[in-house]
């Protein structure tokens, strides 16, 4: 027989892999202060302007969905793991790809498992019970969005929608009931209504622009490439075994890297990489020879390398040196 409401079935559905989970413990409280929020950051490696800590801690107060913008590598990704982590709170990730869809971002039916039940309940099982018994949720193959409305031991989850500019419009405004209500609907099981809202964060290369009806159930906030202090800041936090010299380098010549006409200029996240290469290296000073056979920890495309080839990396580098001031 088909297993009724409340009781599994002899073959279970496929279930999807989890997400990182809370510990279980007691609810951590979320932060008073805008300061509270840059101390929780600061806690798990995130150096956060005040600007940035502002709006987290505004979305966290008002429970609304924050939408970064801004260039790759900038730490919008890292925003929502590193919320999840200080907060002890499960991460859900729905990563966005072109032609996603309700049904991959909030549920599917085990199709599989529905038919290999269907042949198991033949002869023994009226249509109406069958029919009844396919469509409850030990058939449901949840997905993100799903996941995201349900109770969570630890508290309400932290659901980063990553890249959402890589969907289409409909998908988008499919969004607007989640972000407006907190709640998705499943034709067959009715409308589910979070308990407890979710932290949501959106986040856009801008490959495209977002749709304002979007963008308005949102908090907005441009997440730009740090300053030299904050990028060093940044980089002590995530490679606190380089040099300081190495370090004052490292951000330098990156720093120039940005103001040259590269078609892809390097993130936050490939100046900690090429940090952690370097130290690999056991190098204690930037040297041409370095640079050029190190360039792809930062640079990813080629023709940007040959750029950066020879006497490119010899001016940048000279240049850096002489600006340094010794720390």
């Amino acid at each position: 027989m088909v297993a009724s409401r409340g009781r599994r079935s002899r073959l279970d559905p496929l279930r999807p892999a989890r997400h990182s989970a809370p510990t279980g413990g007691p609810v951590t409280a979320l932060p008073a202060s805008i300061d509270a929020v840059e101390t929780l950051l600061a806690s798990q490696g995130y150096v956060a302007s005040r600007a940035l800590a502002t709006v987290v801690f505004l979305a966290l107060k008002l429970g609304r969905p924050l939408f970064l913008e801004g260039e790759a590598g900038t730490g919008k990704t890292e925003i929502a793991k590193t919320l999840a982590t200080a907060l002890d709170r499960r991460l859900i990730r729905l990563q966005c790809y072109e032609g996603l869809d309700a049904a991959s971002a909030v549920a599917e039916w085990n199709f599989a498992a529905q038919m290999i039940a269907i042949r198991t309940a033949e002869g023994t099982s009226d249509r109406d019970q069958l029919k009844t018994e396919l469509f409850t949720e030990d058939y449901l193959i949840t997905r993100p969005l799903l996941a995201a409305m349900r109770p969570q031991p630890g508290g309400a989850p932290v659901l980063l929608i990553d890249e959402i500019d890589r969907t289409d419009e409909p998908f988008e405004a499919f969004l607007l009931e989640a972000l407006s209500d907190y709640q998705v609907t499943i034709p067959e099981l009715g409308t589910i209504k979070a308990p407890e809202p979710p932290i949501v964060i959106l986040t856009s290369n801008r490959t495209r622009e977002v749709h304002d009806a979007l963008k308005r159930r949102c908090l907005y906030h441009w997440v730009d490439y740090p300053s030299f202090d904050r990028e060093l800041q940044i980089l002590n936090a995530r490679a606190p075994e380089a040099q300081a010299s190495l370090s004052r380098e490292v951000v330098a010549f990156v720093q120039k890297l940005r103001r040259e006409d590269l078609f892809k200029r390097p993130g936050v996240a490939e100046t900690i990489d090429w940090a952690k290469c370097l130290l690999a290296l056991d190098v204690i000073s930037l040297s041409p020879e370095v640079i050029s056979d190190t360039l792809g920890a930062i640079l990813k495309y080629q023709d940007d390398i040959q750029k950066l080839q020879g006497l490119e990396a010899k001016r940048l580098l000279d240049e850096v040196k002489r600006d340094l001031v010794p720390a």
